[in-house]
C-alpha cells in the first residue's frame, strides 16, 4: 500500500487521551497531574477495574482545572485482574454496570464544574466489544441508560462492533488508535499476553503516533501496513515514563503540522 504525501492542511486534528485515576486507596499507578498537562481527554477509571471515590474526585478536579474533557472508562467488575480478565456478563447486567459507572463519575465531574463527555471501555471489555455484538450492544445500552436520549460519544477500535452499535444508536462513534500497542494484520490489537504486544521503544511509539495521525496507517506485527483512520490516540498512563513519552508525542505531532484538539 502506498501512502500519499500529507500536508498540514490535509491533516485532520487528533485528540490525545490517557487512562487516568488507575489506583485504589494508597496504591497509585498513573501520574495523573503530569499527563493532564499533555492530553485533551481523560479516561477516568470508575471503580470497577481501578479507581475509588476520592481518586475519581481528585482527577475530575485536576481535569476541569486544566480544561481537559472527562470520559468514563468503564470496565468489567474486576479489581483483582485490573479489568483485563475475560468475563461473561449477561447483557442486561452489563448495561446496568456501565450506567452505574458513568453515573458515579458524573457526580464528581459536575462537582468539579465539568461533566462526563464520552465513554471508553477498558481492557477485556474493550477487546470483547470489537467482535461480540451482545456485549457491544450492552455497553451502548448502558450509555443510553446513563445519558438519556442525547447519549454520549463512544471511543472504540476502528471497525469494531462497538462503534457500529454506537452509530446505529445515534451516538457519536470515535475511532481510536494505540501508538504503543502492536496490531494484527486484521487491524485488531495483539493480545497483551502475546510476545511484542506492547511497543516499548519510545522512538517507535512517537513515529507510529505521527504516522497514524497523518497517514491513517500503522505497521502490523507481521510488517504489513494496516489502515487505521483514527480521531483519537491513546497514550497509556501505566507504562514507565508515560508522561515524558506523551510530551514527546505531542511535540512530534506539532512538528508534523498536526493540530491536537478534542473531538467534537
Amino acid at each position: 500500500m502506498i501512502t500519499p504525501a500529507v500536508t498540514a492542511g490535509d491533516t485532520a486534528p487528533i485528540d490525545l487521551n490517557a487512562d487516568l485515576g488507575e489506583g485504589f486507596g494508597r496504591w497509585t499507578l498513573t501520574d495523573d497531574e503530569a499527563l493532564l498537562s499533555v492530553v485533551t481527554s481523560a479516561n477516568v477509571a470508575c471503580g470497577f477495574h481501578a479507581g475509588d471515590p476520592s481518586i475519581m474526585r481528585r482527577v475530575c478536579e485536576l481535569a476541569a482545572a486544566r480544561g481537559v474533557r472527562i470520559g468514563a472508562q468503564v470496565s468489567y467488575r474486576d479489581l483483582a485482574g485490573f479489568g483485563r480478565r475475560a468475563m461473561d456478563v449477561p447483557a442486561a447486567e452489563l448495561a446496568d454496570e456501565v450506567a452505574y459507572q458513568i453515573g458515579a463519575l458524573e457526580v464528581f465531574a459536575r462537582a468539579a464544574g465539568s461533566r462526563v463527555s464520552y465513554v471508553k471501555p477498558h481492557g477485556a471489555l474493550y477487546n470483547r466489544t470489537v467482535h461480540d455484538a451482545g456485549q457491544a450492544g450492552a455497553v451502548v445500552a448502558g450509555v443510553r441508560l446513563a445519558a438519556g436520549q442525547a447519549g454520549l460519544p463512544v471511543l472504540g477500535l476502528p471497525g469494531s462492533l462497538l462503534l457500529r452499535a454506537a452509530g446505529e444508536a445515534g451516538l457519536t462513534a470515535v475511532p481510536e488508535g494505540f501508538a504503543d500497542r502492536a496490531y494484527t494484520p486484521a487491524g485488531t490489537l495483539v493480545p497483551r499476553g502475546a510476545a511484542g504486544a506492547v511497543v516499548d521503544d519510545p522512538d517507535a511509539v512517537v513515529a507510529r503516533a505521527v504516522r497514524m495521525a497523518a497517514g491513517s496507517v500503522v505497521t502490523a506485527a507481521d510488517g504489513s501496513t494496516v489502515p487505521v483512520a483514527v480521531r483519537s490516540l491513546c497514550l497509556h498512563g501505566d507504562t514507565p515514563g508515560a508522561a515524558g513519552l506523551a510530551r514527546r508525542v505531542r511535540r512530534a505531532l506539532a512538528a508534523a503540522g498536526i493540530r491536537v484538539e478534542a473531538f467534537a
